[in-house]
């Protein structure tokens, strides 16, 4: 049959963080800042910290707690309106579970071991990785499906994921005669989606490296913020007049990708302002412009985490809302599967 019209379904949109600790300005202009601004639209946004996908490597559990608060907390300070926006942690949601485990048998073991992150994070001793690390793009594959989500705003790194969402999808609906999930189309827009590292602009950005010079974190403050823009690493050239002339100098595209992303521009607008400048002016321009981006987002963040009592109460709202949608469309998954409910 052919592919579900996804204008049959009503326009929702999800997405999700993982609730790692540790969030950059990478996560804020190729998540958090594109989250806050879909809202209000035509379409709902439910979105989620996704703590299920956090322990599919082990976790120590109070240190959990607090991170998962942190990124409810940045999601808040990035401008997601719990009252415009469903923001709640997954576990709290067992629907999303439960499609999990639907969706484990719709789904082949082949796409899962050609999952690229899979490789990456187990590594060659595959062997002792969790089951819920293979597995755990099916639970991506729920968290979309469970709320017949029709877009997901993704980086060019979560691609795969979104397409394995389809596959289930179109699998799904093609096995049982029905069009009861729609083929969620990515999001995939802005001049920084992926934000590279400050030391090396051919790695992404990233909590995990080792230098903590390689990023900005959301919890830095205005001075190590321009401290960490000044010592970026760049070439001797100065800027050119197009994004063309970007092309084979990373880490210059990539400080120019970052003002653009900040400033609402295009790095053409960028360009055309500083062309035939150096990075010594460019630079402190791009402090200037961080600072007053970031800083009203470290103080956010830090005042939201001061009250967790308030975090708590959001996302246990935000997940009451979630359930109501999530639990029929999982229902009438399981009628479709032809699962008996007596209750």
């Amino acid at each position: 049959m052919s592919e579900p019209q996804n204008s049959t379904f009503r326009p929702r949109i999800f997405s999700g963080i993982q609730p790692s600790g540790g969030l950059t300005l990478g996560n804020y202009l190729g998540a958090l800042k594109r989250f806050a601004a879909l809202q209000g639209g035509e379409a709902e946004t439910i979105y989620c910290v996704v703590d299920l996908h956090a322990i599919t490597v082990w976790q120590d559990p109070e240190q959990l707690k607090t991170r998962i608060r942190e990124a409810a907390a940045a999601f808040m300070a990035a401008g997601v309106d719990p009252a415009k926006s469903v923001l709640f942690n997954q576990s709290q949601v067992s629907a999303h579970a439960e499609m999990a485990w639907l969706f484990n048998t719709v789904a082949r073991v082949g796409w899962m071991y050609r999952m690229t992150q899979f490789k990456d994070k187990a590594g060659k001793n595959s062997e002792n990785a969790s089951l819920g690390l293979l597995a755990y793009p099916a639970l991506m594959a729920a968290d979309i499906l469970t709320y017949q989500a029709t877009a997901v705003p993704v980086g060019e790194d979560q691609k795969q994921h979104l397409e394995l969402t389809r596959d289930i999808a179109a699998k799904f609906n093609h096995d049982y005669g029905v069009e009861h999930f729609p083929i969620t189309q990515p999001l995939i827009e802005g001049v920084a989606t992926r934000v590279m590292s400050l030391r090396d602009g051919s790695k992404k950005m990233s909590k995990s490296d080792p230098s903590d010079a390689s990023r900005i974190n959301l919890t830095d403050d205005a001075d190590t913020i321009a401290q960490k823009i000044r010592k970026a690493r760049t070439d001797a050239d100065p800027l050119p007049g197009s994004a063309e002339g970007l092309k084979d100098r990373p880490e210059a595209r990539n400080l120019v990708n970052i003002y653009a992303a900040l400033s609402d521009e295009s790095v053409d607008q960028v360009l055309a302002r500083y062309e035939g400048q150096g990075f010594g002016t460019f630079k402190p321009a791009l402090a200037e412009v961080a600072v007053a981006s970031m800083a009203p987002i470290t103080k956010a963040m830090s005042d939201y985490m001061a009250d967790p009592a308030e975090i708590d109460r959001v996302l246990a709202d935000g997940a009451d809302r979630a359930e109501a949608i999530a639990r029929p469309i999982l229902n009438r998954t399981k009628d479709i599967m032809g699962l008996l409910r007596t209750r």
